[in-house]
């Protein structure tokens, strides 16, 4: 019997995670096993072969010397129980794939900043928060995920007011939206690690989305 891949997932301790849901379905679709991993639900094996570090929650400022005294809906435990797995997956070489909150805080851990508030900045791009693939966004065409999606321009969703501000110093930015805003990064070293600031789990209906899902699972039966 050929070995499906092990797929941690973080996200919140909610319930109701309509991520976790559309993330699990995405990845079984693709051929894995997917695991949540929250506050409230710890990882059943020794180690996953693959991780997803999910959307939700802002990430702490004082995680990336942000304003501490800006209202920000922060999940201390969560940031800590992700930063943890971030670091792990790095020190043991297992593929990333960072959404949204999980891109900026895959950056953050590896030395980059954040935009606390975006909003202000967006002059181009539509700045309504949904599901649906509204907004436009450019790959750079040398870039591994433009060779994963197959295309160098995407519509996808948006609900995001935080966002990439620098880069860590072990990642490139490889994705724009129509104001220049970072809407993906991915690493320089070889490591094999894509963030994305757009929700990939809820456009899974798409070939050149669903094909994170295939990348992420690539080599790790």
């Amino acid at each position: 019997m050929v070995k499906r891949p092990r797929v941690g997932v973080t996200g919140n301790a909610r319930r109701w995670s309509p991520s976790w849901w559309c993330t699990r379905f995405a990845l079984r679709l693709a051929g894995g096993v997917p695991e949540r991993i929250s506050v409230r639900h710890q990882f059943s094996g020794d180690s996953p072969d693959a991780l997803i570090i999910g959307g939700g929650d802002d990430i702490a400022p004082e995680h990336y010397n942000g304003d501490i005294n800006a209202m920000v809906k922060a999940d201390p435990e969560r940031d800590r129980l992700e930063i943890g797995w971030i670091k792990y997956a790095l020190e043991k070489h297992i593929p990333l794939l960072g959404i949204c909150r999980g891109a900026q805080l895959i950056n953050v851990v590896l030395g980059g900043t954040l935009h606390q508030d975006i909003r202000q900045l967006r002059k181009l791009t539509y700045n309504r928060p949904g599901l649906l693939p509204t907004k436009q966004v450019r790959l750079a065409a040398d870039s591994n995920i433009a060779s994963v999606c197959g295309k160098i321009h995407l519509r996808v969703n948006s609900l995001h007011y935080q966002a990439i501000k620098e880069h860590g110093p072990d990642l490139r930015v490889v994705c724009w939206d129509l104001d220049q805003i970072t809407q993906a990064v991915e690493s320089t070293t070889g490591c094999r690690i894509i963030g994305v600031q757009w929700h990939p789990e809820y456009l899974f209906y798409l070939p050149s989305q669903f094909a994170l899902f295939r990348w992420l699972l690539q080599d790790t039966a």
